[in-house]
C-alpha cells in the first residue's frame, strides 16, 4: 500500500470547477491539490472545509496580511477588515459565492480586480479523495495586474503552506502560529 503525502502540490485547472469558465483570460489562474487525511476530512461538508482552511491562517501570514493593508489601504482597496465585514456570507475574508456537496467558490469583486477561489473535492488523489483549491482572477486596470504581480509568489506559498496545513491536522481547526 502506497503512504500518502499530505503536501500539497501544483495541479492542473480542474475542468469540471464551477470556475473553469473563468480561466480563459484571466490574469492569474492556478491549481493546488492536497490528499484528504483521513475519513473525517472526506466527511466534511463544504464550508466546514473551507473554514477551516481559510479561518486558521499562520501567524506570518496574518502579517503579511497587516502588510498588504497597510498599502493597499491607500489605493482605495478593500482592507481585509472590510471584506470580512462585506455582505453575504463568508469564510473568513472571502464571500460565498456558491456552495454544492462537492464543491464551495468564494471570492471576491473590487475596483482594481475580481478574483474566484474554487475548493473542489473529488474522489481521486488518495484513499480519501483529495481537495483542489483552484484561483482565477481578471484584473480591470493598471492597479490590479500591479498587484497581482506582487502578490503572486505569496499567494502560491499561502496557498501550499495553507492547504499543507489542513491536510496534516486532518482539517481540524489548529492552533495559530
Amino acid at each position: 500500500m502506497q503512504a500518502i503525502t499530505l503536501r500539497a502540490r501544483k495541479a492542473g485547472l480542474p475542468p469540471h470547477a464551477s470556475i473553469a469558465p473563468l480561466y480563459p483570460g484571466s490574469d492569474l489562474a492556478d491549481a493546488y491539490v492536497v490528499a484528504l487525511p483521513n475519513a473525517h476530512a472526506a466527511g466534511m461538508d463544504m464550508e466546514s472545509l473551507a473554514h477551516t482552511l481559510f479561518g486558521n491562517q499562520p501567524g506570518w501570514a496574518q502579517k503579511l496580511m497587516v502588510l498588504r493593508d497597510a498599502i493597499v489601504a491607500r489605493f482605495g482597496i478593500k482592507t481585509a477588515q472590510q471584506l470580512r465585514n462585506g455582505e453575504g456570507g463568508r469564510v473568513g475574508i472571502f464571500r460565498i459565492y456558491a456552495v454544492t456537496a462537492n464543491e464551495i467558490v468564494v471570492g471576491e469583486d473590487d475596483s482594481h480586480l475580481d478574483f474566484r477561489l474554487s475548493m473542489l473535492r473529488s474522489t481521486a488523489g488518495g484513499p480519501h479523495g483529495s481537495v483542489t483549491l483552484a484561483s482565477a482572477v481578471h484584473c480591470h486596470n493598471w492597479l490590479g495586474r500591479a498587484y497581482i504581480f506582487l502578490i503572486r509568489p505569496f499567494h502560491k506559498l499561502i496557498v501550499r503552506y495553507t492547504l499543507s496545513r489542513a491536510a496534516r491536522s486532518g482539517f481540524n481547526q489548529v492552533r495559530l502560529e
